[in-house]
C-alpha cells in the first residue's frame, strides 16, 4: 500500500471523489510542494554574497560594415579586437566578455540605429563599439544617449560624434586633428604656398577640407580651388583633370579607406600628376598599405599626415605587428589598431569600475585615461572624451625593395582643433 498523503490516503480519496478528481488533488499538492522548494532555493540564492552568485557576461555590441566595399576595414578592426582578447583573456573583473557582431552593410545611419536598438533591447548589450564609418556612429549615438550605454568609437572620424552622446569615447582619430596638422606643415615646412583640395562629400571629408584650408591659410598659404566628390565614387578622372588644369603647387586629398585610395591614386597617374613635381598631401587612408601596393612606383613621393602605420618604429609596435601577422597573416592597419586600443580602453575601464558596466561608471573611468599604444602615447581628453595623440608626417619611399610610408617628422599631443 502507498503511503498516506495529507489527511487522506489515495484509496480513500478515490472513494470520495472518484479517481480523476482525486488525482487532481494529489497533483496540486505535488505542485505546491515543488513550488515551495523552488522558492526557497531562489531566496537562498538571493541571500548569497554578491561574489558567490554567477556573474552575467558583459556583452559588447560591435556595429560595423562587414559586407560591401568597406568589409575589409571592418575585418581589420575585428582582428584588432580578437588579438587583444587573445593576449589578455576573455574575462575582466570576474566577468566574461562576449562580442555580438552586427553588419550595417555600409554607411547607413538608419540601419546602425536599428542595430543599436536591437543590441540594447533584445541582446541586452552593455557596451556599443566599432563604427568604421561616421554615419554608423551618428546613427547609434542617440541610442547610446537614451539608454545610457557606454559607446567606444574605434574609427569614425567626424569631430561632432562625441558631442551626440555623453557616453561616447573615441580611440581613433578626428579628421580635423590630422588635416589641420597637414595644412600647417605643408605651408610652413613643405614648401607649398598654393593648394587645391579634393575631398569626399560627407562628414569626414567636410571636416578634413575645412581644417586643412583654415590651417593652410593661417600659415600664409592660398587655396586656389576645391572640389567635393561623391562618397561612393568609383571614377576620379574628371575631378583630377579639373585640378590639373589649375596647375597647383600642391593638392590635398581625403577619400575614405577601402577601395577608393587605389582608384584615386591610379587616376593621378593617368592624368600624369607627378608627386615629385606637385606635392600630393593626404590623410593616411589615401596611402594605406593596400593603396600603395596597388599604385606601386606611382605612389613614390606622396605625402601624408597620419596617426598609425605598421612601419612605426617602437618596440611595442614591432611586437604588435609580429603578433598580428602570426594570427592573421597580414599587417595591421589603422582600423586594426583602433580595434586593439578600443578593447584596451574597455578592459581598463572595467577594471576601474570593478566590473560595473553602466554608462556613467564606464565613461567616468575612461576620462583622462593614458596608455602606450602601438602608435605611440595616447590619452582620452577628460573634457571632450576624444583622442589626444601624435600625428606623423610621412613620405612614400622604397625601402629594401618595398614601397612604404616613412615617418620623417611629427607633432605631439595633438587634440581635435574643433574642441580647443
Amino acid at each position: 500500500m502507498r503511503p498516506r498523503r495529507g489527511r487522506f490516503s489515495l484509496p480513500r480519496l478515490w472513494g470520495i471523489l472518484g479517481a480523476k478528481d482525486a488525482n487532481k488533488v494529489i497533483q496540486g499538492e505535488e505542485y505546491m510542494r515543488h513550488s515551495l522548494l523552488a522558492g526557497a532555493a531562489l531566496l537562498a540564492t538571493a541571500l548569497l554574497p554578491a561574489g558567490a552568485q554567477a556573474q552575467e557576461p558583459i556583452r559588447i555590441g560591435f556595429i560595423s560594415a562587414f559586407s560591401g566595399q568597406f568589409a575589409d576595414t571592418s575585418a581589420q578592426m575585428d582582428n584588432g579586437i580578437k588579438l587583444y582578447m587573445k593576449q589578455h583573456g576573455d574575462t575582466v573583473a570576474g566577468r566574461k566578455i562576449e562580442i555580438i557582431r552586427k553588419d550595417t552593410g555600409g554607411p547607413n545611419p538608419d540601419v546602425a540605429k536599428r542595430l543599436a536598438q536591437e543590441l540594447v533591447v533584445r541582446d541586452k548589450a552593455d557596451i556599443l563599439a566599432g563604427f568604421t564609418l561616421t554615419p554608423e556612429a551618428l546613427g547609434a549615438a542617440g541610442v547610446s544617449a537614451e539608454a545610457k550605454k557606454f559607446m567606444v568609437v574605434m574609427n569614425a572620424a567626424t569631430s561632432v560624434i562625441t558631442e551626440r552622446s555623453p557616453y561616447i569615447v573615441r580611440v581613433s582619430l578626428t579628421l580635423p586633428q590630422i588635416s589641420e596638422t597637414a595644412g600647417t606643415w605643408l605651408a610652413t615646412k613643405g614648401g607649398a604656398k598654393k593648394a587645391y583640395t579634393m575631398v569626399s562629400d560627407f562628414g569626414p571629408g567636410l571636416d578634413a577640407e575645412g581644417a586643412f584650408q583654415r590651417a593652410f591659410k593661417a600659415a600664409g598659404g592660398e587655396i586656389i580651388g576645391s572640389v567635393r566628390m561623391p562618397v561612393a565614387n568609383p571614377d576620379f578622372s574628371a575631378f583630377i583633370q579639373r585640378a590639373k588644369d589649375l596647375n597647383p603647387e600642391s593638392i590635398f586629398v581625403f577619400v575614405p579607406g577601402g577601395a577608393q585610395p587605389a582608384a584615386i591614386g591610379k587616376a593621378f597617374a593617368e592624368r600624369q600628376i607627378d608627386p615629385k613635381k606637385v606635392k600630393i598631401m593626404s590623410t593616411g587612408e589615401a596611402v594605406d598599405e593596400q593603396a600603395v601596393k596597388a599604385m606601386g612606383d606611382l605612389a613614390l613621393g606622396r605625402l601624408s599626415t597620419w596617426h598609425y602605420d605598421y612601419n612605426h618604429k617602437s618596440k611595442m609596435n614591432e611586437d604588435f605587428v609580429k603578433a598580428f601577422n602570426a594570427e592573421f597573416k597580414r599587417n595591421p592597419d589603422f582600423f586594426a589598431v583602433g580595434g586593439y586600443d578600443g578593447m584596451r580602453l574597455i578592459y581598463e575601464a572595467l577594471k576601474k569600475t570593478g566590473g560595473k558596466a553602466d554608462g556613467d561608471a564606464l565613461i567616468a573611468a575612461a576620462k583622462g585615461m593614458k596608455w602606450e599604444s602601438p602608435r605611440g602615447p595616447i590619452s582620452i581628453d577628460p573634457a571632450t572624451r576624444d583622442i589626444v595623440q601624435t600625428v606623423y608626417i610621412r613620405r612614400v619611399e622604397k625601402v629594401g625593395g618595398a614601397i612604404v610610408n616613412v615617418e620623417f617628422d611629427k607633432v605631439e599631443n595633438v587634440k581635435d582643433p574643433t574642441h580647443k
